[in-house]
Parts: structure tokens; sequence; C-alpha cells
């Protein structure tokens, strides 16, 4: 019986030196973990890359043959599922999608015919063969010619081309078996989730901080997300939204978990002190007082935003710069040169667009000025400070948070 099976190409990883090792041993914890509840035998690494074979008990049926297909091929929902599932793992820079057979040109040539022929439509093809040791007694250029030959009298009405075809049948013999693909497309690359240390991602409801975040597990960092609500004096319809926006990451594997901060009630005691031009300010000072003291608790090392500069008024150099002030940890802001038509094409890519879209009562809008300052005065704003304890509200904050466990290798 042929079992499909995976691929899993990676190019940064390989440039790692003697460091490699440990980033491959990451990458595969991390598959085996997000496929934990799929039909996946074994997850390993084979000559360069990491093979994924599926389950053959799961697509095992009575009376089926031992040489029979899968049903539904590598079409079969099972299947795509993985597939689709591997393309999004950071770290990841290209998966190939086939069958593991014996070393037996027959076997070969049959699967070399069912996968070109899930290419269709294509009108030119070639045969990319080659052999991993010389323990096979067949050269890589003699079965180049042997399944050519096969292909074109099996595809008559096709053309063989051998600069850019159309479809590109591979073959290797590796390890005593033998891989046949021709499905393989660009995964997301960057670094396995869990090499890169922690953050602390500010994660509102908005379109620009999913993708700020998604860029940093993208470079194999472990995300601990912290959203801000305006509950008690909004309603806690954002709380419920950063969630669903949070699921809708979870196949990257890179949240651990969730936390949400309730702090309607300090923006208004914000408000009773600061003039309302400076209300932005405050409220984002108040934000990363508190990601600092998470951060403490969580051991992170960084706190990572959504903003780009001079989007909105809180993202001028000198707000920012008053805003950072309080830091007490690196501040990373991936968007801070991306336009928002950039931001808003990867947020759909990721599929948090729609969701970020909806409409909701946020922290953002509470208490929000008409006209809010853009420049910053430092010297007015350290001394607006001094007259309230942000660093105990962020412990009573912390206190009360609301925590949502996230799904990812790194919390085990």
């Amino acid at each position: 019986m042929a079992i499909p099976v995976f691929l899993v190409h990676y190019h940064e990883i390989g440039l790692k030196g003697r460091n490699r090792s440990s980033f491959e041993r990451q990458l595969i914890r991390n598959i085996e973990f997000l496929v934990e509840d799929l039909p996946v035998e074994r997850v390993s690494k084979i000559s360069g890359r990491i093979l994924v074979v599926m389950d053959k008990a799961a697509f095992a049926t009575p009376g089926e043959s031992e040489d029979g297909f899968v049903a539904g091929g590598l079409a079969n929902p099972q299947v795509v599922r993985v597939f689709e599932l591997l393309r999004g793992v950071p770290g990841v820079a290209r998966v190939s999608a086939g069958w593991r057979c014996g070393r037996d040109m027959d076997e070969i040539g049959r699967l070399a015919a069912e996968v070109l022929g899930d290419c269709e439509p294509f009108q030119t093809f070639k045969v990319d063969a080659k052999r991993s040791n010389t323990d096979f007694p067949i050269r890589s250029m003699d079965m180049n010619v042997q399944l050519g030959d096969l292909l074109c009298g099996l595809f008559p009405e096709k053309t063989v081309r051998m600069k850019d075809p159309d479809a590109k049948v591979h073959v290797e013999v590796i390890q005593g078996s033998a891989y046949v693909y021709a499905k393989t497309e660009r995964g997301v690359g960057g670094l396995p989730v869990g090499s890169a240390g922690k953050f602390i991602a500010l994660l509102s409801t908005g379109i620009d901080s999913p993708v700020a975040l998604w860029r940093l597990v993208h470079r194999g960092a472990v995300a601990v997300g912290l959203h801000f609500s305006g509950a008690p004096q909004t309603d806690d319809s954002s709380e419920y939204l950063v969630r669903d926006i949070v699921d809708a990451l979870a196949n990257t594997g890179g949240i651990k978990r969730l936390y949400i901060a309730q702090i309607g009630d300090y923006q208004r005691r914000i408000a009773d002190v600061v003039p309302a031009k400076l209300r932005v300010v405050f409220f984002r000072r108040l934000m990363f007082t508190v990601a600092n003291e998470l951060a403490r608790r969580e051991h992170a090392k960084a706190i990572v935003t959504g903003e780009s500069l001079g989007q909105v008024a809180s993202q001028t150099m000198e707000n920012i710069m008053a805003v950072d002030a309080v830091a007490e940890f690196p501040v990373f802001r991936p968007l801070i040169g991306t336009d928002k038509q950039e931001i808003m094409a990867k947020a759909i890519e990721l599929g948090t667009y729609d969701l970020s879209t909806q409409a909701c009562a946020d922290c953002c809008t509470l208490f929000l000025p008409r006209n809010p300052e853009t420049h910053a005065n430092m010297r007015e704003v350290t001394e607006l400070a001094a007259q309230m304890d942000f660093a105990s509200w962020a412990v009573e904050i912390c206190d009360a948070m609301q925590i949502f466990e996230g799904h990812c290798n790194a919390r085990r």
C-alpha cells in the first residue's frame, strides 16, 4: 500500500553550522506537536530534510491490496490538511507531497505516472531522478531515461521540456526507499518556534498587531499575547475577538498564552489627571508598564508592538520616545517602516484580516481626545507621570488578568 509522505525542506536552518542540529531537532519537535491529532505515523530527519510519513493504518480499508493507493490519493482531505499545515510552520522553506515506495522501477514508474497525472492541466514536463548512493544499481541518468520513456508513452499528448516545464516529476532513491513527488510549494521560511526566546506581544483587535506578532514568531520566538480591554468602562467584546485572532494564528504553534487586562478604570484615573491631548501617550505608557511586569513574570526578553511610523498620533517619533521611556525591555516594532497596504495583505494571508475589521469596543478609543498631541514634550510628560503610581497599578492589573493557554510546543 502506497502511503503519502511529505519532504520538508529548510533553507536558513541549513546555514547554522555547528548549531544546525539543535534547530533541526526543534523543527521536528514543533511539527510533531502540530500534527499530533492528525494521522501521521512519524516525523524524522532524512538526508538534509525532514520526512513526515502518514499513518498507514489510518488509511487501510478491508480487502485493499498491499499496492493500493490511499483513497483519494494526494487529494485525500487528511493529506491536504497536513500539507497546508506544514507550509505554515515557521522554519519550513518548502513542502513536497508525494509517495514512498520500495526501490523497484515498476513501482516507481507507477507512482511517477500518478503524481504527473495529479499535475493536470499541463503541457510540458520533465523527470528529475537521482540516487543518493551507488548501492542502487540504476544510475540517475538511466532512471531519467527510463521514467521519461514511460511517461511519454502514458502521456503522448504532452511534451518533454528540460527548462521551465509546467510539471516536474522528482524521484529520489534514499536509504533503501524511493520517494516520488511532483507537488511542491513554498513554506513560510524563517526559524523554528522556540529557537529565539520569548516576547510579550501587545495584541489589539486591529490589523497591525497580529501581523507584528507573526513576524517575530516567524523568526523563531515564542509569543505571549497581552490584550488591553476597556472593561468595565466598555463592554468586553474585544476580549472575545482577540481570542479568535489568537485561534487563527494557532497553526504557527508560536503563541504560548494570552493575557487579557481590563484597564478601563485605570484609563479613567489617567483622564482625571492628564490633559486630553496627552491621554494617548499616557495610556500607552501604562500598557508598557504592565508589559514590563508581565515580562518579568513570564521571563520574556522583549516587548513587541504593531506600530508603524506616523500611522496614528501615538506613532510619531516624539510620542514613541515618550512611551519608550518607561520600557524596561527592548521594544521591537517589526512594522515600523511598513505601509498599511503591505500590512493588510499579510493579515489577509494569515487569516486575521476579516476578524480585525470587525467593529468592537476597545480601550484604544476610550477617553480619546479630538486632537491628540503628536509631539509630546518630555518635560511635561515626566511632571505629570510623577502624580501617578503606574508601577503599583501594573501589579494590580497583572494580578487580576485573565489567562488563556495557547497552542505552542514551548508551553510543554
